[in-house]
């Protein structure tokens, strides 16, 4: 019986409660992590990379000045990829808001923030880090519910 649902390598939970992780990989990088805003059933890691996904990701959990080192090639549009290189330069425990991302890549910042949704590899490319002028802005193109507090869990966690 077909399923819309993806086939995830390993899924994990998180710190909140009602967000679990699944997560996608190829033989030698990571693809995909998905957030999964509601509480599923962990699923052990399926390969090598999986494994080390999932304990790069709760080192992170554990740590927030957690240095990711994962093989990640990220599909997007050459736009997508200036933004998520960007995020990627700002240091744990601190933010940008859209604009400012947006004025430092000669943008717009409804544009920047349709990079963060379609980022695959939050977390490991930390688009929580890009917030709105006066708030938190969305995160995972949600502004509200369990991706929002999830979003402002991992700003906590890094004293941001």
């Amino acid at each position: 019986m077909p399923t819309d649902e993806p086939n995830y390598d390993a899924v994990i939970e998180t710190p909140i409660a009602s967000i679990s992780l699944g997560i996608v990989v190829a033989e030698d990088a990571l693809l995909t992590i998905a957030l999964l805003a509601r509480r599923q059933r962990p699923l052990l890691p399926s390969s090598a990379m999986s494994r080390e996904v999932v304990r790069q990701l709760r080192a992170y959990f554990t740590d927030p000045q957690w240095q990711f080192s994962l093989p990640v090639t990220p599909q997007g549009t050459p736009f997508q990829q200036r933004v998520w290189q960007f995020m990627c330069s700002i240091p744990v425990g601190e933010t940008r808001r859209y604009g400012d991302v947006a004025q430092a890549l000669n943008s717009a910042p409804r544009a920047v923030g349709g990079a963060c949704r379609h980022n695959p590899v939050p977390l490991v490319v930390p688009c929580h880090r890009i917030v709105a002028a006066n708030g938190l802005g969305g995160f995972n193109g949600c502004r509200d519910g369990a991706e929002l507090a999830f979003k402002q869990w991992l700003l906590k966690h890094e004293r941001a």
